[in-house]
């Protein structure tokens, strides 16, 4: 947990900033700007917009900056301080990775959440520390924006998509309101990525008063008292589970499909720069193997987090235990399972999230031009289908979404698709803190080289404009009129 009893040092963290500046300076970051003004119709232009201001849109658009790309901005829906999962829906009292890896760090150690944390509490508090509080990761990336300077605007949310011309328009609303024309579009939108929440079927027409997602806000004081269900058997459903019997839940059952519990988290087994570099260079049926296998095999939820939900002795959990049913009755939800029929007054569904952009109307001018893995990339040799990995983009090298039909939707080429759903194609390099600084890396490269591209002529009426001499004249004599009267006599 964090180390509370002494008050973290201003000075300290000044001396790191001070610091990190210098080390900036020595790389010459950021770069010089290189990217031509760009207008359309005597509107500006804008290099790159980032839809989120979360993690990985603050790693982006940090190597954006970094890369010599500024002219960019950042807009998230949510109010300041307030971005991602981490105050709002991430119920766990800790991050589950370790406090050692570097995040969106983008290499400069300065820049890391160790550093932060022991300019301000010493190395002797870092020791001590276990895991990194949520609530602290937050002030880190608030600390991490404020730094860096980064181009963010808050309560802007993007409610549309659509060409004009070479260009991406982009409609938004909040604190900001119009049309915003861009070259390239990135979509760092988390773990939601780019369907929101995955609903069963049997939840469908469920009235909402007696059930929530996991991710949506959820007054957890008023179900003190309460007959509680949670479906699932990961992370988020034990935080959510731990909350309401936090909150005084009268009785929290775990509804777990599964007969086991998933013990080992295969992925982090094998983490390495390997993983992170050379997954999205492996053919498909690679790709497929890995990613098919730790979903059949799943992610445990953190002992800690298990133990928080287990310690309460109204705490149940039921293995083998899948739903049929739910309807409503006179006693509150009638939960049909396969263990019999349950009653309870409210139901948290931790059921994760989809990949259906046809139910984002901000995506409705591109999702049916998106080509997905079902479209031609998956067959059946790579194994049996799987729900959720069918419906994942198929995207391009630098995280750009592909065309269904070549030439049906050209801006395609030039929207990034930086959040969980690039997993199948890029591996996990868009969504958590391991590789996001190598994932914001490959999303940069990728952009800077197709703006320079697209404006080449102009890059070379440049070189060819170009006329500061490195030489005076009066540097060196010439010897050929002496050689010439040498030759003559």
């Amino acid at each position: 947990m964090m180390h509370t009893s002494t008050p973290p040092s201003s000075t300290g963290l000044a001396a790191l900033e001070a610091q990190l500046a210098q080390d900036l300076d020595f790389l010459e970051l950021p770069a010089k700007p290189w990217v031509p003004e760009c207008r359309h119709d005597g509107t500006p232009v804008r290099d790159v917009v980032v839809i989120g201001a979360g993690m990985c849109g603050l790693a982006a658009t940090a190597r954006l900056v970094f890369a010599g790309i500024t002219n960019v901005v950042a807009y998230d829906a949510a109010p300041a301080g307030l971005e991602g999962p981490w105050v709002t829906f991430a119920r766990m009292q800790t991050l589950r990775s370790p406090k050692t890896l570097h995040g969106p760090a983008l290499g400069m150690p300065q820049l890391t959440f160790r550093a932060w944390f022991t300019a301000q509490w010493g190395v002797e508090a870092w020791q001590a520390l276990d895991k990194i509080p949520k609530d602290q990761w937050m002030d880190y990336l608030v600390w991490y924006r404020t730094v860096l300077a980064l181009p963010v605007r808050n309560n802007v949310r993007m409610t549309g998509i659509a060409p004009a011309d070479e260009f991406i328009a982009i409609d938004i609303e909040g604190a900001e309101t119009g049309r915003v024309l861009t070259r390239h579009l990135v979509l760092a939108t988390g773990r939601s990525g780019l369907g929101g929440f995955a609903v069963p079927d049997f939840l469908k027409g469920v009235d909402r008063t007696f059930w929530a997602h996991s991710a949506d806000e959820i007054d957890f004081d008023a179900l003190k008292g309460k007959r509680v269900a949670v479906i699932g058997a990961g992370a988020s459903s034990m935080d959510n589970a731990a909350t309401a019997l936090e909150a005084g839940a009268g009785s929290v059952d775990m509804l777990i499909r599964r007969k086991e519990m998933p013990r080992i988290n295969k992925m982090t087994g094998i983490g390495s720069q390997g993983v992170v570099h050379g997954m999205h260079q492996l053919p498909d049926i690679w790709k497929w193997k890995f990613v098919d296998y730790t979903a059949s095999t799943q992610t445990p939820p953190p002992s800690s987090s298990t133990r928080r939900v287990s310690r309460h002795s109204n705490a149940r959990f039921f293995l083998d235990c899948g739903i049929v049913g739910i309807s409503e009755d006179a006693e509150g939800l009638l939960i049909e399972t396969t263990q019999g029929p349950m009653h309870y007054d409210f139901l948290i569904a931790a059921t994760g999230f989809q990949n259906d952009l046809h139910g984002r109307p901000e995506f409705a001018a591109i999702a049916p031009h998106i080509r997905n893995w079902s479209d031609g990339r998956y067959s059946p040799e790579m194994g049996p289908p799987r729900m959720g990995m069918s419906e994942a983009p198929d995207l391009g090298p630098s995280f750009e979404f592909r065309e269904r039909v070549p030439g049906s939707c050209p801006m395609l080429a030039h929207i990034h698709c930086f959040n969980d759903a690039a997993t199948l194609t890029h591996g996990k390099v868009s969504g958590d803190i391991p590789a996001v600084s190598a994932g914001a890396d490959r999303l940069v490269r990728g952009i800077a080289a197709s703006l320079f591209a697209r404006d080449v002529e102009r890059h070379f009426d440049n070189l060819v404009a170009f006329d500061i001499p490195e030489l005076q004249g009066d540097e060196w004599v010439d010897s050929t009129p002496l050689l010439q009267k040498e030759v003559a006599l």
